[in-house]
């Protein structure tokens, strides 16, 4: 089985590209076809491009046709059916870039395909200000002392309890439509973080001190 896979979809471009040689493999969405090539990433790279192709018609690169996969669903977004495609393959680990920034309906829609899909993958988000990805019931933070530190619960999450956050929780809840655990810091290099019930995105943001 495969191991972790790299995804570039149609949001900010990123700033800097992780190694390729740490990824069993690298795909995009069409549209983010266009800022990789802008970007001089190593295109050969790639193992396949999907989608629609309503943002690149796929003709143009003829030297990369054998790594387009057409994918025509107008009921699924281009992200999710790049996922279903990694799924396909056997890898349960993926790092997404380009998931945030732009059209903030395509944000929103983004974190929901990853919510329908947190059973089977993997799924870490990065760009420019932090990485955030959905967390289990009992989960810990490494390496994180001074960064900003948010929790967002999605849409609730019952009998939460943290440690190593400067405001810390103790079998509190979470509510999208009452409270949220946003721009709180890690004062210790380990966060511990525990819940009953629910679902919880984690945001990890840049040194906060």
């Amino acid at each position: 089985m495969k191991d972790k896979a790299l995804l570039f979809i149609n949001g900010d471009a990123p700033t800097s590209f992780p190694n390729p040689e740490e990824y069993s493999l690298i795909a995009c969405t069409d549209g983010a076809f266009h800022y990789l090539r802008t970007l001089n990433f190593p295109l050969e790279k790639l193992d396949f491009i999907s989608g629609d192709f309503d943002s690149h018609s796929g003709k143009d690169e003829d030297i990369y046709d054998e790594k387009f996969i057409y994918t025509p669903d107008q009921d699924k977004t281009d992200f999710q059916k790049a996922l279903e495609i990694i799924i396909e393959k056997g890898i349960q680990k993926v790092d997404v870039l380009g998931g945030s920034g732009g059209e903030q309906d395509h944000f929103l829609g983004n974190l929901t395909v990853a919510f329908g899909c947190k059973d089977q993958l993997d799924i870490k988000f990065y760009d420019a200000f932090s990485e955030y990805y959905f967390i289990p019931k009992s989960f810990i933070l490494h390496n994180v002392k001074g960064k900003m530190i948010s929790l967002y619960p999605f849409p609730s999450v019952e009998n939460i309890t943290t440690k190593g956050l400067n405001w810390p929780l103790s079998k509190g809840n979470l509510n999208i439509t009452s409270r949220i655990g946003t721009r709180n810091f890690a004062v210790e290099d380990e966060v511990s973080i525990e819940y009953e019930k629910g679902d919880l995105l984690v945001f990890i943001g840049k040194n906060y001190l």
